[in-house]
């Protein structure tokens, strides 16, 4: 026994919770028309996951939630909750109980439970698929929809069989793989679409990532120079300013000796002490010439004089023969002049005749005032007026050549102390000979140690300037290695030795080797670990999505394999199925209608072309597969079930019907008055047929009937009061039968 009990709450006319416990193998509902039966089956067929709003006769979802009387308000939720027992693992869910439970608010939305968790619909589907339950299967019979198996075309009754059998879930499982396999393609196609996106830049990549390898093989080959190279130059510097330092040593000393030598010497190379004659020498030459200066001064003097003395003799000689003279001084000339000079100035403006008249006059006048204004001087005065100045000029003349007279003395001397000096002079050059040519060699010493320490400055800079580069290489060194392999090389170059040749040359091959490859390495670019890192990745996503495709053609090719055996196996299980149905179906309808026989049999429609369909001759014709129901009452001939009444239609449908349940039995069956339409020696059979069923199913049946409640072990009546509420009575038949007794 599996159903446990049903708990209504809200649910159309159960506006308070109501609970059908379920502990007979059949329970009858029974109650008054109006009074709220149906809605015990649909509930069931609610809380199992119906959806269609017509086949619960409303048509929204607020239409099921109790919508108020007079005397109680209307509510604001609905809900049904279905508990099976689980103790036996019917359910692939490791609870002792299970209850399934939907509720549905005022607003439409609905939410499903298991146990208490909200799950989704397709949840609680799939968990009712493994016991052959669904929402409008065939354990559900409502009284208008007894016959539906016998009306439906053959394409439905097929599914309603499939739904007897169990079957469903192969559908389910079909659509989903189906889905799956879909949904495979979709990520097939877009994983080769982001293939082909990527293949672009991944070839960029590689072609990045072979200039960068060729770079890296290119730094290997460049490593190895640096470490011969820096080894090689390390050595040969530090070898030549040792032999630099040792060479430096003896120019330095012949300098510093000629050094010496020459600073006993002036800047001529001649003794110290010949300075000090020289320049006594040139102060008896400056005192000589001065004297010879002056000499020739006090000489032009003398003769000066003598000629003034001879003039005034002459004078004097001439002043006897003349009585009387004129004399005129200077200034007195001057200022005639000057007054001359004016006038003429004056007359030269003047443009008449008249005027030049009177200028003429004054000038006449001006030169008689001149004439007049000087007197007779008289011979006396001026001979005693010369006297005195002969007397002046040879007394001056005299003391003249006494002076000249003392010059000539001192002059003597110094020329005599002159030549004294000269022949000291050419004594001290004889003394100093040897000592000018010690003074001439120091000095040829010192330029050739200068020009050798000027060599070795040279080679010092060199080598100072390769020492510099050396270590500059290192900033080289650091951008293309980095830090930690300059550090390294640094040491190896300050602690090994070269073997064999550490010359100059060699050290410089060495550098026109690495100025080569750095050139080659310039010239393929820097590369960078960025594009390394980045085509690892791409290449990286190139080749998932490669074992993406791989994996999802395997997907693929394993999702068309499990339909295929999904729908071989639906096949076989249908007409297994199929077959056993049609034992049971023969044998209930011989028991319903006394012999006769029936049978179902699996067919194959052809869906009719549409008009273009039928005009493409690409469009096939499309097959699916269906249920045929034949029949052959006793005592009747008929060719159709279009020909059964309405009894017979009844029969023969709940006759499939309770067939159909027997191959598979569900835990439940729910009859909602399917027997409203058989007569009394019908409805004995009837419920012959239910206590057959009852051995594997439990059966809720809504029913009317006398004959079909005597079956039951547990009655549940419904009421509705005035207020529009339903409400449930429940009573055991057996004591029922006490109680009428």
């Amino acid at each position: 026994m599996y159903l446990k009990r049903l708990e209504i709450s809200g649910f159309k006319s159960f506006a308070k919770k109501e609970t059908l416990y379920f502990e007979s193998p059949t329970t009858a509902v029974v109650g008054p028309n109006g009074s709220g039966k149906s809605n015990v089956a649909e509930a069931f067929q609610w809380v199992l996951g119906e959806q269609s709003m017509k086949s619960l006769r409303g048509r929204k979802g607020e239409d099921l939630i109790f919508n108020g009387s007079r005397n109680i308000h209307r509510l604001g939720r609905a809900s049904v909750a279905l508990t099976f027992d689980n103790s036996q693992s019917h359910f692939n869910i490791e609870f002792p109980e299970v209850t399934i439970e939907r509720v549905v608010f005022r607003d439409g939305v609905n939410e499903y439970y298991i146990n208490g968790s909200q799950v989704r619909l397709r949840d609680v589907i799939e968990l009712l698929s493994n016991v052959s339950l669904g929402a409008s299967s065939h354990h559900i019979i409502s009284q208008n929809e007894a016959d539906r198996i016998l009306l439906s075309n053959a394409k439905e009754r097929k599914q309603m069989v499939e739904d007897a059998l169990g079957l469903r879930v192969y559908h389910w499982k079909i659509q989903e793989s189906k889905k799956k396999l879909e949904k495979t393609k979709e990520n097939i196609k877009e994983a080769r679409s982001i293939r082909r996106e990527i293949s672009g830049h991944l070839k960029f990549l590689e072609k990045e990532t072979e200039k960068i390898e060729k770079v890296k093989q290119f730094k290997e080959g460049l490593r190895a120079l640096y470490s011969s190279y820096l080894s090689y130059e390390y050595t040969f510097i530090e070898k030549e300013k040792i032999s630099i330092l040792n060479e430096r040593h003896v120019p330095e000393e012949e300098l510093k000796h000629a050094e010496k030598i020459l600073d006993s010497f002036d800047g001529e190379g001649k003794p110290s002490v010949d300075k000090k004659l020289l320049h006594e020498i040139t102060t008896i030459e400056g005192e000589i010439l001065s004297l010879s200066r002056k000499k020739e001064e006090l000489t032009r003097n003398s003769g000066r004089i003598e000629g003034i003395l001879e003039f005034k003799f002459k004078e004097k000689k001439e002043n006897t023969h003349d009585d009387s003279i004129k004399i005129f001084s200077v200034r007195d000339i001057e200022d005639l002049t000057e007054n001359l000079e004016r006038l003429l100035h004056v007359s030269e403006r003047e443009e008449s005749l008249e005027g030049l008249k009177g200028t003429l006059f004054k000038v006449k006048k001006a030169l008689l005032d001149f004439k007049n204004t000087f007197g007779v001087t008289k011979r006396k005065d001026k001979e005693k007026e010369l006297a005195s100045e002969l007397e002046t000029l040879s007394h001056e003349k005299k003391k003249i050549e006494n002076e000249i007279e003392l010059l000539l003395k001192e002059e003597g001397i110094l020329r005599s102390r002159k030549e004294k000096l000269s022949q000291d002079i050419e004594q001290e050059k004889k003394r100093f000979q040897e000592n000018e040519r010690t003074y001439f060699e120091a000095k040829e010493k010192r330029a050739e140690a200068h020009v050798l320490l000027e060599a070795l400055r040279g080679r010092e800079n060199t080598i100072n300037l390769r020492n510099e580069a050396l270590f500059n290489e290192f900033l080289d060194i650091a951008f293309i290695f980095g830090e930690e392999e300059k550090e390294e090389l640094k040491r190896a170059m300050s602690s090994s030795r070269p073997k064999g040749d550490t010359d100059n040359g060699k050290a410089l091959t060495l550098r026109k080797d690495i100025e080569r490859l750095k050139i080659r390495i310039e010239e393929v670019g820097p590369g960078s670990q960025d594009i390394m890192k980045e085509y690892e990745s791409v290449k990286d996503r190139d080749e998932f999505l490669q074992r993406e495709i791989e994996d999802l053609e395997k997907t693929e090719k394993s999702l068309y394999e499990v339909i295929k055996e999904l729908e071989q196996k639906l096949s076989e299980e249908f007409k297994k199925g199929v077959s056993k149905i049609n034992d049971t179906f023969q044998k209930f309808f011989e028991k319903l209608f006394g012999g006769g026989k029936a049978s179902i049999s699996q067919v194959t429609l052809i869906k009719p072309l549409r008009g273009e369909e039928r005009e493409s001759e690409n469009v096939e014709e499309e097959r699916e597969e269906g249920i045929e129901i034949s029949v052959n009452l006793p005592r009747k001939k008929i060719r159709g079930l279009e020909m059964l009444s309405g009894g017979e239609r009844a029969l023969t449908s709940i006759a499939l019907l309770f067939a159909m349940t027997q191959v598979k039995p569900p835990p439940f069956l729910v009859l909602d008055e399917t027997d409203a339409a058989l007569d009394e020696a019908n409805s004995k059979k009837y419920g012959d047929m239910l206590e057959v069923l009852a051995k594997d199913t439990q059966l809720i049946i809504i029913t009317h009937n006398r004959e079909t409640m005597s079956r039951a072990g547990v009655l549940y009546g419904v009421t509705m009061g005035n207020d529009g509420v339903s409400k449930l009575l429940s009573v055991k038949f057996e004591e029922a039968i006490k109680i009428a007794k």
